[in-house]
């Protein structure tokens, strides 16, 4: 699955997500962990509902996006895109959350994680 991180150098988690201007991507499975690639925000006009709205779009593939803070609207965009907001409240390490969400998914990870797993693979009643 893919994660988006808010970080200045892709080390640290250390961005806010309304205040991001790139996110690092990351592709993440139990057994292997890659950079992907940087996203970086453009401009999108001074309207902070078109700023979120850009951030959630760009962020389209991704199923969880790590950030430092998000206010309540930008977690509800991205939510209601199943994109899955998570805050560190404080700077740490990307690769320090790579490890535990690699930890998790070895084991039996939560509902929300199952879901956010298998974002792109939406089953049709047509497919069967």
């Amino acid at each position: 699955m893919k994660v988006a991180f808010t970080s200045k150098t892709g080390e640290m988690i250390d961005q806010h997500f309304g205040m991001s201007d790139s996110f690092r991507v990351w592709e993440i499975g139990p057994d292997e962990a890659r950079y992907v690639e940087t996203l970086t925000v453009g401009s999108h006009g001074d309207d902070e509902e078109d700023k979120i709205g850009a951030r959630a779009d760009l962020l389209k593939d991704c199923a969880i996006v790590y950030t430092m803070q998000i206010g309540g609207p930008a977690a509800a965009k991205l939510v209601a895109r199943k994109i899955h907001p998570m805050k560190t409240t404080a700077v740490v390490p990307v690769a320090e959350i790579v490890g535990k969400l690699q930890e998790v998914l070895r084991g039996t990870p939560p509902p929300w994680l199952r879901k956010a797993m298998h974002k792109d693979q939406a089953v049709s009643f047509l497919d069967e």
